[in-house]
Order: C-alpha cells, then sequence, then structure tokens
C-alpha cells in the first residue's frame, strides 16, 4: 500500500510540473531577483543612500541607480524595446522612496520585455555595445551578471552601515 501511495504522489507531482520555456525561466530570475533587491533597498535606512565606504565609491543610491541604467541599456539592447529611462544615476537622487521606485521600474522593465520577447529569438547574435558579438540570451545573462555584482556590493555597505543584510535568495 505504502509503495502504491508513494507512485500516486510521484505521478500527481510529475503530472503537475509543467515544463517551462526559456523565456519563463529567465523572467522567473528576475523576479526574484527584483525580490532579493527591494529588500537591500528597505534594509538600508534612508539617512544611509548618501553613503559612500570611500570618496572614490559610488553612494548606495549611486550603486542601485546605475544597476538600473544597466537593466535599462542590456535589456533593451537584447530585446529591441524601448528603455523607459536613462542617466538614473546622474540624477544623483538620494530619496529612499524616488530611489526605491526607479530601480523597481528598472526590473519591471526588464521583467515586461523579457516576457514579451519570442524565446525562439534568443539565440540570434547581435553587437551589444556595438562590439561584443553575443547571443540575445548572453547578453540578459550579462545583465543579471552585473545587477548581481553591484547587489553584492551593496551588501558591504549594509554592513558598514551597521545594517543586517537580507538572507540570500537563490530559489
Amino acid at each position: 500500500m505504502r509503495k502504491i501511495l508513494t507512485f500516486l504522489t510521484a505521478v500527481l507531482v510529475i503530472s503537475n510540473l509543467k515544463a517551462q520555456t526559456p523565456t519563463e525561466t529567465i523572467v522567473q530570475d528576475w523576479q526574484r531577483a527584483k525580490a532579493y533587491t527591494k529588500e537591500y533597498l528597505d534594509a538600508m535606512p534612508e539617512s544611509e543612500y548618501t553613503f559612500k565606504p570611500t570618496k572614490e565609491m559610488r553612494s548606495f543610491s549611486g550603486q542601485v541607480l546605475h544597476l538600473s541604467d544597466a537593466i535599462y541599456g542590456f535589456v533593451a539592447s537584447a530585446t529591441d524595446e524601448k528603455p523607459t529611462a536613462s542617466d538614473l544615476e546622474k540624477s544623483n537622487d538620494i530619496n529612499k522612496t524616488s530611489v526605491t521606485a526607479k530601480v523597481l521600474a528598472a526590473y519591471d522593465f526588464a521583467i515586461n520585455s523579457i516576457q514579451k520577447y519570442p524565446s525562439t529569438k534568443l539565440s540570434e547574435r547581435i553587437k551589444l555595445f556595438g562590439q561584443f558579438d553575443l547571443s540575445r540570451e548572453q547578453v540578459l545573462n550579462k545583465c543579471f551578471e552585473h545587477q548581481t555584482h553591484h547587489r553584492a556590493q551593496i551588501t558591504v555597505y549594509l554592513r558598514l552601515a551597521g545594517v543586517t543584510p537580507p538572507a540570500e535568495k537563490l530559489f
């Protein structure tokens, strides 16, 4: 009886699994990254949005606005969508509510652009920034790597500001 129940449970689990397209997988990762980045934005007190670990480094808000500018640039290149914002870092915005809205809007741009883009075209090759020959999917992967890099950098900002960073969100 136990073997039959185990078998039936396995059949139910497998039948409920839906194979994801490459686009769906990429979007799922971007949704997780957005939620994770929001936790960082929420964790940092507004008074620390101007914080710079050294004078040569970007401020906390500068880091996340740079991350957002890159999302717009990379994703627009990969999906042929027109960016809805640019030069966010140059705004020198330090208002927590405003910066958070700008960063989340960049993630929404990525998610929406990727969702609309056909999976079948992800293997097409393009010139990123006029010089790097990559597939559209590789461009999206480079963008994801870039935003991960900058989120990791702001972990140090949080620690130096006496704030415990959010727990890792791999899944």
